[in-house]
């Protein structure tokens, strides 16, 4: 067994050599004796690093050379030019909303991706932050005499948040799993509540705190987006070299210790529960920081900005870039955000994400390759086939036309079923339908196999996306968050580890 050998001093076929970087001084020939302390299976950790084939794989490599803090240098420095690129004001905010949720995803990365904890009340840390920085900050408890300036009240707001961490970790530490998750989605969905419903005179209720003051720095006020964009990314940029110092310590690698496996680390000495209240304390306070300036950026806070879908979105860009990985979370999170907010607002772009990522499936999954030339071809002749029946059946049948605009749109007007009521409106009464019969063959495909799959899969494609253009392109706010699945779907079967994530390599 592979074990056996790393217990003797080495992995199978390699010498024993204690050495961290698994090489020998020069001059010295044969294995050394193992040194007390050190870790062989962590030390050769970079031998057994894999990369991508060719030249991406050569990429890689000379990236590592560089160093992580002059990568980090360097790409603060490039992400500092961006407003000055003419971007417009949407544009712009659409970079504040990245950050911010950069911010979060690389927060989130110290419980879920380092500690292993599944939190699904996080987005209730940042929701405090918000209302916190909005009570201090405002003249809501002007009454009270409470009105600190901005560099008062974000420290405050930030060790409040780490408390409030541990108030939720510790009847929480012993939880792993399924039930933490319960237990933490249970707090973010009460905090939701009480900001509704508790104290409406000074928490605002469903209509929120307005009057928020701006942020004051080295004796000027930040009241641009370009002030907030630079605000933030100082802010990202120090999170991530905070969170990295943790990373490389003892702290960091007891997180992943516990992580891997809880009893063994507590048969190592580790105060398992101990580390898993820092995970949530740390996690918690980068949140409530970006809720703080969220709430001074936008001036005003309301409930509904700490819900369920926002988090799923933190979520999504961490596991898209890596749960794990400060630079995966990063990527993941700028990736998720432009995408949410910039591409899937338009129906065209929309539209284009949605036929490439089923069309990527199709390629990825579908072998041999005559198996995918018979289901493209076979969707193709369904639907000129559908709409010429429908077309001659009723006109009305087919007169709504594609929603997707461009080159989608002319291609698709004769292939897809839009119906249209007298006065040219799409009715949503198909579109529903349609969607409900599209997830039962969805779920019929999972239960099938062979040659009845092939076969079922042209009707469900074709389904796919008449259910888009009739209903799904005509409402963003569902269809986004669908895609966003969508395309994590795509990713985890592509990339498990996701986009800068590292393989776990086990020995068995």
């Amino acid at each position: 067994m592979a074990s056996e050998d790393v217990r003797a001093g080495g992995l199978a076929g390699e010498p024993k050599d204690p050495s961290p970087a698994g090489l020998q001084d020069p001059g010295v020939t044969g294995p050394r004796e193992p040194s007390v302390g050190v870790d062989e299976w962590v030390a050769r950790s970079a031998q057994r690093r894999t990369y991508a084939p060719g030249r991406l794989g050569d990429a890689q490599r000379r990236l590592e050379r560089v160093g992580w803090w002059p990568r980090l240098l360097a790409v603060a420095v490039l992400a500092a030019v961006i407003p000055q690129l003419g971007l417009n004001q949407f544009q712009l905010q659409i970079g504040i909303n990245a950050l911010l949720l950069s911010i979060l995803a690389v927060g989130l990365n110290v419980a879920v991706g380092w500690a292993g904890l599944l939190d699904l009340g996080y987005i209730a840390f940042y929701g405090f932050g918000a209302y916190g920085f909005a009570l201090l900050s405002s003249n809501q408890l002007s009454a009270s005499g409470i009105h600190l300036q901005a560099w008062e009240s974000i420290p405050i707001v930030m060790v409040g948040g780490a408390i409030l961490g541990l108030i939720v970790g510790f009847p929480s530490r012993r939880l792993i799993g399924d039930y933490l998750a319960i237990v933490t989605l249970f707090f973010g969905e009460a905090f939701v509540e009480f900001t509704n419903n508790v104290a409406p005179s000074k928490l605002g209720g469903p209509n929120g705190i307005f009057g928020l003051d701006p942020i004051r720095a080295f004796g000027t006020q930040i009241l641009t987006n370009t002030g907030y964009f630079y605000l933030l990314l100082v802010l990202l940029v120090l999170s991530i070299a905070v969170l990295r110092l943790l990373d490389t310590s003892r702290t960091g690698r007891a997180w992943r210790a516990v992580r891997e496996d809880p009893l063994a680390a507590s048969l190592m000495t580790i105060p398992v529960n101990r580390v898993k209240l820092m995970a949530f304390a740390f996690g918690a306070m980068v949140a409530a920081m970006a809720g703080a300036v969220y709430a001074a950026q936008q001036t005003s806070v309301f409930p509904t900005d700490f819900d369920t879908p926002v988090l799923i979105l933190i979520y999504a860009g961490l596991i898209l870039g890596g749960a794990g990985s400060l630079a995966g979370a990063v990527l993941g999170a700028v990736v998720i955000e432009i995408t949410y907010d910039g591409l899937l607002r338009s129906p065209t772009w929309a539209g284009a994400i949605f036929y490439v990522l089923i069309l990527l499936t199709l390629v990825v999954k579908l072998r041999p390759w005559r198996r995918l030339a018979g289901v493209l071809g076979g969707t193709v002749a369904l639907g000129f086939a559908a709409h010429a029946i429908a077309k001659a059946i009723s006109a009305s049948a087919v007169a709504g036309g594609p929603q997707s605009g461009g080159i989608i749109h002319d291609a698709l007007v004769n292939w897809v079923i839009v119906p249209a009521n007298s006065a040219g409106n799409i009715p949503t009464g198909p579109g529903n339908a349609g969607f409900i019969v599209l997830i039962a063959l969805v779920i019929a495909l999972a239960q099938l196999r062979g040659r009845w799959r092939t076969i079922l899969m042209v009707p469900t494609l074709y389904l796919a996306a008449c259910v888009w253009e009739m209903r799904l392109v005509g409402t963003p706010s569902t269809t986004r968050l669908i895609l966003i699945g969508a395309i994590l779907i795509v990713m985890m079967n592509a990339r498990p580890q996701g986009l800068l994530g590292s393989r776990r390599v086990e020995v068995v």
